[in-house]
């Protein structure tokens, strides 16, 4: 027997804390609490399904470990926002992403300048350390909300006076086509899980030490030649990164 909307089924094999889990997986996903609102205290769940405190505990730490709620220290438990899926199969720029979903994006340039190439990342874009490179800093935004940080390094000598556009107006994948007749043919990257470190914390809006998904990407131009390197920090609990693969 499964549990029903109204409450648990003491004569089901599922355990209490399973059927609970699922009443109120249930209620987020049919929109009976939406994403920001405060769902009911353990307390409340005691006396509404008759189940103990360890039972209402365990039924939220599976709804936080699965990103459907979020809980502030001294408040309570709160609808999360749905995760944002980001494939990995293609390359697509923020704002396409944001404006296919729905979205309204939004960007604000952290930094913009010419540095000379470190070692590591003049390895990574086939060039001698010291090379110029642009390097431009942006937190990306959806709706107003802080979603990532792009750390992007250009090979400068190959878009040469492109710091003269404002990039929390205008795409940087759009200028470098208008503009220099670079576009992106494929890249390859590196993900990994990472925590957030204070300033980045900041930035993103989020506590210290979060969760973070961290991407480091080469982009090469439809001549092969490698001509960006991307870091980007996605907020791990504003994104899931997804590809499909065939056996």
């Amino acid at each position: 027997m499964m549990p029903t909307a109204d409450g648990v089924v003491r004569a089901s094999k599922l355990p209490l804390y399973h059927q609970l889990y699922e009443i109120l997986r249930e209620k987020v996903r049919r929109a009976e609490w939406r994403p920001g609102e405060m769902i009911p205290s353990e307390s409340e769940l005691l006396k509404r399904y008759g189940v103990s405190r360890v039972t209402a505990r365990q039924a939220l730490d599976a709804l936080v470990r699965d990103g459907l709620i979020y809980r502030e220290r001294g408040r309570g438990s709160f609808v999360a926002r749905p995760a944002l899926e980001k494939g990995i199969m293609r390359i697509l720029s923020f704002t396409e992403d944001m404006l296919q979903r729905g979205l309204t994006p939004g960007t604000r340039v952290l930094c913009a300048g010419v540095i000379r190439a470190p070692f590591e990342i003049a390895e990574k874009l086939s060039v001698e350390a010291g090379e110029e490179l642009v390097r431009l800093e942006r937190l990306r935004l959806a709706e107003n909300e802080p979603l990532s940080i792009e750390e992007s390094h250009l090979i400068h000598r190959y878009c040469p006076g492109i710091l003269k556009h404002d990039f929390a107006q205008e795409s940087l994948c759009e200028v470098l086509e208008r503009d220099y007749g670079i576009r992106w043919s494929r890249a390859t990257q590196v993900i990994r899980a990472v925590v957030a470190a204070p300033r980045e914390a900041e930035i993103l809006s989020i506590r210290p030490r979060s969760s973070l998904l961290f991407l480091e990407r080469i982009s090469y131009s439809q001549q092969s030649t490698p001509l960006e390197f991307l870091r980007i920090q996605y907020r791990g609990d504003r994104y899931a990164l997804y590809n499909e693969l065939t056996g």
